[in-house]
């Protein structure tokens, strides 16, 4: 790497990315952060930051495109870094608008899009439950004719279970079709397969997958957005079936869909045939603490990681943090009743991190034994629902 810092602009458009932006300053970069009006107010860490520039809440793209061009008359941008799944297309665009290093629009269709990661896993011989782009009418009364019901209606540029919906006969969807009038060809109508959820969630570098860890849900995430419930997810047993068969499965998908460095937050499904499908898949961090969770078991803080990836750019090999852990970790997240949630009753030995934040309860647990965590994520989601959980209707975006 060259003595003169790299400039970094990071994009977040919800607040996170503390750990990113920290490690990024100790590697010598310099920071610029561009958020959002109602964001400009976080805890950014503005110690480590040499700007911060907001925008009008809702800016269209050619608005963001002007703004970063603007900035780029006084400030060379190296680096281009979205913090979460609605700045990927964002920080695409930029890319390829002013030229800089880093994915381009069609990979980061493969990584935001619904329907054009199905498509290209489908192309790929990666197994994805049947779909179909809502569009042609006749293809979708063919859809309706061979695949039977329920399905389920996904917009394609929404993240995890925002905006789904269950479908349970044509009768339905029409209905939903004629609601969603000019907006129709945003979404895709897919199968709705019963089974468990898995997520695996990976560092790449120059497009091999340097580090992946498996976790498997409790209650199905579209089920606690959509019924209410509390969600957790907990460290698959090393070693076992699902893991060795998760690890290349997502190593297929990561590497055909051409994710070239970065990380990944990726989602399968385990039918009641016993397979594996591909579920959807994106290019940054997971969220409801999935990074303090793989931490726990393994030492290893994906966001940190992410940055020096960016940083040295392929240019110096990577390498994985020394004495990476292989334990065991789990979480318990959910909406709470109680402005700051009372943990006094919650004391084994292997809680490793409350979160602290405001009308939200959950838990981090950390053990050597996989049973053990797998007991208590159990334990936890009962205790949970009884001491702390609210419900709220799914919200179409995301609020936090």
């Amino acid at each position: 790497m060259s003595q003169k810092p790299l400039n970094i602009l990071v994009l977040a458009s919800y607040f996170k990315g503390d750990r990113f932006m920290r490690q990024a300053a100790r590697r010598g970069a310099r920071l610029f952060l561009l958020t959002v009006a109602k964001r400009l107010n976080e805890a950014w860490p503005r110690e480590v930051l040499a700007d911060v520039f907001a925008q009008q809440d809702d800016s269209p793209l050619s608005h963001t495109l002007n703004t970063v061009s603007y900035l780029a008359r006084s400030i060379k941008f190296d680096r281009i870094v979205p913090m979460d799944d609605y700045d990927v297309e964002t920080a695409a665009s930029l890319r390829e608008h002013l030229r800089i290093p880093g994915m381009g629009d069609t990979t980061a269709r493969h990584f935001r899009d619904k329907l054009a990661m199905r498509v290209k896993a489908q192309e790929e011989g990666i197994p994805v439950p049947d779909f179909v782009h809502v569009l042609n009418y006749d293809e979708l009364r063919e859809y309706m004719a061979r695949v039977p019901p329920p399905w389920m209606l996904k917009p394609r540029s929404q993240a995890s279970a925002t905006g789904i919906r269950k479908i349970r006969d044509p009768d339905q969807l029409w209905k939903e079709l004629e609601r969603l009038g000019d907006q129709q060809s945003y979404f895709l109508l897919e199968r709705f397969v019963p089974g468990d959820i898995y997520h695996c969630d990976s560092i790449i570098s120059e497009k091999k997958v340097a580090f992946a860890e498996v976790h498997r849900c409790g209650t199905p995430p579209f089920d606690v957005a959509h019924g209410g419930g509390i969600f957790t997810t907990h460290t698959v047993e090393r070693g076992s079936s699902d893991e060795k068969e998760l690890r290349k499965l997502n190593e297929q998908v990561l590497t055909r869909l051409n994710l070239v460095r970065g990380v990944s937050h990726t989602e399968y499904i385990k039918g009641k045939d016993g397979k594996f499908y591909f579920m959807e898949t994106s290019a940054r961090v997971g969220g409801a603490h999935i990074s303090d969770v793989v931490e726990a078991a393994t030492g290893v803080n994906l966001w940190e990681e992410w940055a020096n990836i960016e940083i040295d750019k392929g240019q110096v090999p990577y390498e994985l943090p020394k004495n990476v852990r292989r334990d065991y970790a789990g979480a318990a997240v959910t909406l709470a009743r109680q402005a700051w949630p009372d943990y006094s009753a919650y004391t084994d030995p292997e809680i490793v991190m409350q979160v602290k934040k405001e009308h939200h309860a959950g838990i981090i647990l950390k053990s050597t034994d996989c049973k053990r965590i797998e007991k208590l994520m159990g334990e936890y989601g009962e205790r949970f629902k009884k001491d702390f959980m609210a419900t709220a209707p799914a919200p179409e975006k995301p609020n936090d």
